[in-house]
Formats: structure tokens, C-alpha cells, sequence
């Protein structure tokens, strides 16, 4: 998140009495956790109710999710050089060993 969000509250559990009454910035900071489906069937049922209610809010999960679609569409299919991916695993290891290395000898 960049520094010109403004802070919102997390959406509240199914037994808060909050529950039904979402605002728009918790909504919206929380698209991207329906769109991932990384909430709960009740945060999403609470999100899902907000949107059918609310146009603003629908337009812009409208446009989040046609954005999610386009790099998916653009960027999910590639795959890097098997060649590439095993000089980054060397690297990678490397780094791993130099890490632990100095945390050893440091002690």
C-alpha cells in the first residue's frame, strides 16, 4: 500500500455487530481478498451483499477484477528459460550459505 491510502478497518467478524453495516473503504480495501479468495465464506457473503447494494462500490470491483483478469491474461502464461531458473536456483543457494555462514562465524 502506498503511503496515500488512508488507513480503513478490517472487516469485522461474523459476530461483531458491525457485521452488516460495511463502509465503502473497507470494502474497497478488501476487494482484492475476494478476488484472490483469501476471506471466508461470511466476509465474502458481507462483501458480496455490500456490492449488490452499492454501485460505486460494484464498478470498482468491476474494474479490479477486469485488472486482475488482464495480467492474468498477460502475464500468467509465461514461464521463464529453464536455464534462467536454474541459475537463480545456484544464486539463490548461494545466498542461503553466505547467510548462514555469517550468522555462524558472527556468534
Amino acid at each position: 500500500m502506498s503511503d496515500s491510502t488512508p488507513d480503513v478497518a478490517p472487516i469485522p467478524p461474523a459476530d461483531d455487530p458491525e457485521f452488516t453495516s460495511l463502509d465503502c473503504s473497507a470494502v474497497i480495501a478488501d476487494v482484492w481478498l475476494v478476488l484472490d479468495n483469501e476471506c471466508d465464506a461470511a466476509a465474502r457473503a458481507r462483501l458480496q451483499q455490500h456490492l449488490d447494494e452499492c454501485p460505486s462500490c460494484l464498478a470498482h470491483y468491476g474494474i479490479e477484477s477486469q485488472l486482475k483478469a488482464l495480467i492474468n491474461r498477460k502475464c500468467g502464461g509465461d514461464r521463464a528459460p529453464d536455464s534462467l531458473r536454474d541459475r537463480l536456483r545456484v544464486e539463490i543457494r548461494k545466498t542461503v550459505v553466505v547467510r548462514e555462514t555469517r550468522y555462524s562465524a558472527g556468534e
